[in-house]
């Protein structure tokens, strides 16, 4: 059976797919999302795939090709069921002792297990590894379940199950109070209260009402949205026609950035097996209702994640904001009432409909609820993706689950909410991720990109970073942005280059002010944070490069000084050797010299050398 047309005929096809699965059955669950895709687990599946037949398994053992499981650090991962045996960086020439050992042997390979750091044993199971212990994984939690690809993978572990209730058993009226009950608010960036935006767009008056799927993900180092619609495609799909019906919506759209292929093409496969088995097109379940999606591919513009913008790009125009009033949910796609939520919060209604608000609301904070997806990157151990209940704090976020810092830094800031977010000290370790808190401490939610840096890290040369982003993205169409995102760069980027003057920081701070108050759309109410954070946090950093022309980090070319210590020297020749500009003088066996005059600062010098001979300063 594969056309589903009413609620029992859903059922039906769970039943079945479930009676051919044999829980016993073994399962070899290989990540195939784009960060281990890099590492080769794409063909790490092939070669399972044919070890397998080699050993006249096929019959007998199952390979899936899985979404990622968040732990991209340590990919590609391996997970195998039932034992739920977990292994890490796995290589294509493990594939065959894999098979022969342990799916076969229930033997464990030792070299694939992971090692706790902290008591030095290997964990067996991957809810064992410290990784995912603290985590309260709820959107990302299917993910090794299932074959994106493959929709019956998604209705076996109770996929659609919500569609069915929402269709069938509840008024749009009740849909839209159950969100609002349960407090889940926008994952996008703003937090702005889901069930209140789909209200708005309900009651707007019109007879054609769109739904959009935000999923231009634009933040560097944020891949939160991609990684849930490579993985679990079907959760976004549910969530909008679930949200279509509360609203009154026949259409919907998501907005997916060009630079995501296997996002696309994972989504573009679950939409034609959604409207194969009748979760998309004409009464759907049987209820009367019509809907289905299409996907629209997005340039790469990072202004067109704000939602006019968006909007101007679907209807093939220029993709800049517009002034609001109106908004989108009165006036928006083809000047219809549209709502739009990004990939996350669609993915949040299944659970919410199937579990009850009073089960959602209970996880969190006060004002915000739920979970939130983390990609955790930078200087700390465990890079990847991270789930974890809205309150949890940088502390356990950073050392419980992300392991601590790499190397032998020391923790400095943490970046939340992409560019333009706030940067956040270590005297602010314990605070609590919520909206509130965050907007407190001069930062943002955000989609939820969080950079961690150490103290290698120059906080000028940081907001210098975002800044000359945010120019490069703007779209020019109001002054505020246009001019005074590029006016803070130029005064960043001359105190970086040995050039500041007094009054530049009062200057700065006074433009960064008039940026965030008078800029039509969010790129520019926000593009101010990374300045106005560093300041409030690290104006002293600003201060050395200004007034001493140093930089404390011992980043900023400009203002470090390269020399070499006689006594410390052997004269093995590694710098004169290596240093690009023949900046250094030297024979072997006796002291070198560094020509500052010809030094261009690489710092290659100091890279070779061996006996840690050569001075920053």
């Amino acid at each position: 059976m594969k056309l589903v047309k009413t609620a029992d005929d859903l059922d039906k096809l769970r039943k079945a797919v479930l009676a051919k699965r044999s829980p016993e059955k073994p399962v070899v669950s290989v990540c195939c999302g784009t960060g281990c895709r890099a590492s080769n687990s794409a063909e790490l599946k092939e070669t399972l795939e044919k070890e397998i037949v080699k050993q006249n398994l096929k019959d007998k053992i199952e390979v899936k090709a899985s979404g990622c499981h968040g732990f991209c650090e340590h990919g590609p991962i391996v997970v195998m069921s039932p034992k739920e045996i977990f292994y890490e960086r796995v290589k294509l020439s493990d594939a065959e002792e894999i098979v022969r050992e342990t799916v076969v042997k229930s033997n464990l390979i030792g070299r694939l297990q992971y090692i706790d750091p902290a008591g030095g044993e290997r964990i067996k199971t991957e809810n064992e590894v410290p990784f995912y212990k603290k985590q309260k994984r709820k959107i990302l939690e299917k993910n090794r379940l299932i074959d994106p690809t493959n929709i019956l993978d998604y209705v076996a572990v109770g996929g659609y199950e919500a569609l069915k209730r929402a269709l069938t058993g509840m008024k749009a009226d009740e849909i839209i109070a159950e969100i609002k009950k349960s407090g889940l608010r926008g994952r996008g960036g703003a937090g702005f209260p889901t069930g209140f935006k789909w209200e708005f767009c309900k009651r707007a008056k019109g007879d054609i009402k769109y739904v959009i799927c935000n999923a231009d993900e634009g933040d560097p180092g944020a891949y939160m949205d991609r990684s849930v619609l490579e993985g679990n495609p079907h959760s976004v799909i549910e969530g909008m026609i679930i949200g279509a019906f509360a609203i009154g919506s026949n259409k919907g759209y998501v907005y997916v950035r060009n630079e995501y292929p296997l996002a696309v093409k994972n989504l573009t496969v679950a939409l034609a097996q959604a409207r194969e088995y009748g979760f998309l097109g004409k009464n759907i379940l049987g209820s009367g209702f019509d809907f289905d999606i299409e996907i629209e591919r997005g340039a790469g513009a990072f202004v067109c994640g704000e939602e006019t913008a968006l909007i101007a790009s679907i209807e093939g125009k220029k993709g800049e904001p517009r002034q609001r009033p109106p908004f989108p949910a009165t006036k928006g796609l083809w000047g219809k009432p549209t709502n739009i939520n990004n990939v996350e919060t669609w993915a949040n209604v299944p659970l919410i409909i199937n579990k009850g608000a009073d089960w959602y609301s209970r996880i969190g904070t006060e004002t915000s609820k739920g979970t939130k997806i983390f990609s955790l990157v930078g200087k700390v151990v465990n890079t990847g993706l991270v789930e974890v209940p809205m309150g949890a704090t940088l502390r356990e976020i950073i050392y419980d689950i992300g392991g601590g810092i790499k190397g032998d830094g020391e923790f400095k800031a943490v970046q939340t909410g992409g560019p333009s977010g706030g940067c956040i000290p270590k005297e602010l370790l314990d605070l609590p991720i919520d909206y509130e808190s965050l907007a407190k401490a001069g930062s943002i939610m955000g989609s939820g990109g969080m950079i961690v840096m150490d103290d290698s890290t120059c906080m000028v040369d940081v907001a210098k970073y975002f800044l000359n982003f945010l120019r490069d993205e703007s779209c020019g169409k109001c002054l505020s942005c246009r001019e005074g995102t590029q006016r803070m760069w130029e005064i960043v980027n001359n105190i970086c280059e040995g050039k500041g003057k007094k009054g530049d920081l009062e200057l700065l701070e006074e433009l960064a002010v008039v940026v965030k108050d008078s800029s039509m759309c969010g790129l520019g109410q926000t593009a101010s944070n990374p300045v106005l954070s560093t300041l409030r946090y690290f104006r002293h950093e600003y201060e050395a490069h200004i007034k001493e022309k140093k930089c404390p980090a011992r980043v900023c070319k400009a203002l470090i000084t390269y020399s070499i210590d006689t006594d410390k020297c052997v004269g093995c020749l590694l710098c004169l050797k290596n240093c690009p500009q023949k900046a250094i003088l030297g024979e072997l066996k006796k002291p070198h010299k560094i020509e500052i005059e010809k030094c261009i600062r690489c710092g290659v010098c100091n890279e070779v050398c061996n006996v840690k001979a050569v001075l920053v300063s």
